[in-house]
């Protein structure tokens, strides 16, 4: 399913994003844009997926 997203932030390699689910219900996501960084989330709260977005660090491979 595709999912619309608003109020796309970047916090240095990751975005985070709101958009609505399924069911209607809000979530956050945060998605880091690293190459080869598999790291995403979705969060109840912005605050959470902020936290998350700002404390990352991408795996050395």
């Amino acid at each position: 399913m595709l999912r619309r997203f608003r109020n796309v932030i970047r916090l240095g390699p990751v975005r985070v994003g709101t958009a609505s689910d399924q069911r209607g219900r809000v979530k956050h996501t945060a998605v880091c844009t690293a190459p080869r960084c598999d790291f995403s989330a979705d969060y109840d709260t912005r605050a959470a997926a902020e936290l998350a977005a700002r404390t990352h660090r991408c795996p050395i491979r």
